[in-house]
């Protein structure tokens, strides 16, 4: 039985946060929707109630009945679940005349509350609320204020139960970590025991269990994800696990031979197909996004379901699911939804009829990257950056050939190569070049060229639900432009993306 803390799902953009900042606590916690609250059992050592953008005193914005945690475990409320707890226990929420947005001080603060601990006066917090708690409910003290704000906390009296109208889970909050540890560890009274040591060993030993002589067969993409996956699965049943690399013709330059080359450097049984023409012929002539990821999907599904009919007795499908994909496939206001089927291989036809093993469905993507540290997987594969499924497929802006995919594989090479050599890739969440259906005018010595226009990515995030474009230097963006444009025949102007998402999306299609 582990122990964990429970996290009440309002809609919030900032909930997968909170449930990042509990796990960096070494403590286990899910994320459930408001719809959707499991049994409070003896497992769970506490409640967080998330934020959300709508309004408490909106007629249908999202509502729990509190009798059924409360006074059982302790419940931190955050924002809307500070500002919903304290309506239905009799307070009072109104419109504020001042939405409170951004950066605030706290100016009055409880010190000796044990859920502020070393959480000084005039620490800097993170606010984003249009409504204001404007009277507190009954049996509640004020514990923290600021200066535009009066009720930035509060706590019932002899009960674990507290409200802030701040967010200690963003990193603008000063204090925010230790705030989330007093709650967590002190309060809670959690051990700090799920580590990424823990996490192998309870895993390898599931596994163990529930796969017993099965053989197991997975598609692996070179990604961390995947590969960590089948390290923890090949740990557990050996031989027992089929891998099938697909090479689908839109890989990076060089990337079917080294990944191969990875994949037995670390005994993973790996069958490598080349199916370049298939992707190519069934990509022939199509330039919606949409229809190309689908003519991708389809045709790794048949290459897929044609290799591992090569295997016999295959019983179980493994797949690099990890956290992320498990809540953003649940609708907040209604009952779970189909896994988005880019994550995995998704969609495989039902006579395959396999049943699936996720061995990584409960992490964040550091928490994958820890784990496949602890098993001792090198850094070349643990801090590579994202890549997309249909790979270059929608980093080409119109029809696929291979005459273009040659051209941005040359162009990625570059851009990639660039930064790594400059000590620039870890700082990158993710990069990439797009190729462009745009020519433009140049000239190369006497001669006026038309050719290619490509785009070169380049992000910063924590796990790509946000991200801010990377403002990589000038020298360095001077130096790539020109080794594309000298080395890259077909490409005569190079541009820089420098959009944030949102609006924009890291990819381009």
């Amino acid at each position: 039985m582990t122990e964990q803390i429970l996290i009440i799902d309002f809609g919030s953009q900032y909930t997968q946060l909170i449930a990042r900042r509990v796990r960096e606590l070494n403590v286990y916690c899910e994320i459930h929707p408001f719809s959707n609250i499991p049994e409070i059992k003896d497992e769970i050592k506490g409640v967080i109630l998330s934020g959300s953008p709508c309004s408490v005193r909106d007629e249908d914005s999202p509502n729990i009945d509190f009798t059924k945690i409360r006074g059982k475990v302790p419940v931190l409320g955050v924002c809307y679940g500070a500002q919903l707890m304290a309506q239905q226990n009799g307070g009072q929420v109104k419109a504020s005349s001042t939405r409170e947005y951004g950066r605030a001080i706290v100016s009055e603060l409880n010190a000796a509350h044990p859920l502020f601990k070393n959480f000084p006066l005039n620490s800097q917090v993170w606010m984003s609320h249009g409504d204001t708690i404007t009277d507190l409910p009954e049996g509640a003290e004020l514990i923290a204020s600021t200066e535009s704000v009066k009720v930035a906390g509060f706590s019932f009296k002899d009960e674990q139960t507290y409200g802030i109208q701040f967010h200690p889970e963003v990193t603008h909050s000063d204090h925010g970590k230790e705030l989330l540890h007093n709650f967590v560890v002190d309060i809670c009274g959690c051990s700090q025991s799920w580590t990424s040591e823990s996490f192998v060993e309870s895993t390898v030993t599931e596994l163990k269990e529930l796969l017993g002589n099965d053989k197991v067969v997975m598609g692996l993409s070179g990604g961390v994800d995947s590969s960590v996956a089948a390290v923890l699965i090949h740990k557990a049943i050996g031989e027992n696990l089929y891998c099938i690399f697909v090479d689908n013709g839109l890989l990076r330059k060089n990337e079917y031979d080294q990944v191969l080359d990875s994949y037995k450097g670390l005994g993973l049984n790996v069958i490598g197909v080349d199916a370049k023409q298939r992707f190519y012929d069934a990509l022939a002539g199509l330039v919606d996004p949409e229809q190309k990821r689908k003519a991708i999907g389809k045709t790794f599904i048949d290459v897929f379901d044609d290799e591992s009919h090569k295997i016999e007795d295959v019983k179980w499908l493994g797949q690099g699911t990890i956290y992320p994909d498990i809540i953003e496939s649940v609708s907040v206001k209604g009952p779970s939804v189909t896994i988005k089927s880019h994550h995995n291989v998704g969609g495989l036809p039902d006579y395959m009829k396999l049943k699936i093993v996720e061995p990584l469905k409960l992490l964040f993507k550091d928490g994958v990257r820890e784990v496949g540290a602890s098993l001792g997987m090198p850094k070349h594969i643990l801090g590579r950056h994202p890549f997309p499924g249909p790979g270059l497929g929608i980093r080409i802006l119109s029809d696929i050939t291979p005459e273009k995919v040659q051209i941005l594989q040359e162009v990625d090479y570059i851009f990639i190569q660039g930064l790594k050599d400059a000590g620039l890739y870890d700082v990158v969440w993710q990069a990439g070049a797009m190729l462009l259906p745009v020519q433009s005018v140049g000239v190369m010595g006497d001669e006026r060229t038309y050719e290619n226009v490509v785009a070169l990515r380049a992000v910063t995030s924590v796990d790509g639900m946000t991200a801010d474009w990377a403002q990589l230097p000038y020298e360095f963006l001077a130096n790539v432009s020109n080794a594309i444009i000298n080395r890259v025949k077909g490409v005569n102007r190079v541009v820089y993306d420098i959009s944030s998402k949102p609006p924009a999306t890291i990819e381009w299609e």
